[in-house]
């Protein structure tokens, strides 16, 4: 059975940073391409930034260039997101989720499985 399970959200200061993990299971982590996506309260899901299978390859979201880096532990079946300089505006919950071969997908019909999520607060 495929899982994604989320950690590292909590409640943050503007300017603040934090590193999100997704620890995977499953499934053969290192042939995959992963996303992380975010749902802020009351607005649709976004996409943040995507990884290729071996992690040479990576892709951000206009809002959050600069600020996040994506990367992956294949030897630790582990997805990361750091997340520095935060913005109330990041405030949302954030999901990693898999694609269905060894690119991102920037689209939800491009991936098969995503985890329940971890908050994050950006609130002074």
């Amino acid at each position: 059975e495929v899982q994604l399970v989320e950690s590292g959200g909590g409640l943050v200061q503007p300017g603040g940073s934090l590193r999100l993990s997704c620890a995977a299971s499953g499934f053969t982590f290192s042939r995959y391409g992963m996303s992380w996506v975010r749902q802020a309260p009351g607005k649709g899901l976004e996409w943040v930034s995507g990884i290729n299978s071996g992690g040479s390859s990576t892709s951000y979201g206009d809002s959050v260039k600069g600020r996040f880096t994506i990367s992956r532990d294949n030897a630790k079946n582990t997805l990361y997101l750091q997340m520095n300089s935060l913005k109330p505006e990041d405030t949302a919950v954030y999901s990693c989720a898999k694609a269905y071969g060894g690119s991102w997908s920037v689209e939800t019909n491009g991936m098969d499985y995503w985890g329940k999520g971890t908050l994050v607060n950006v609130s002074s």
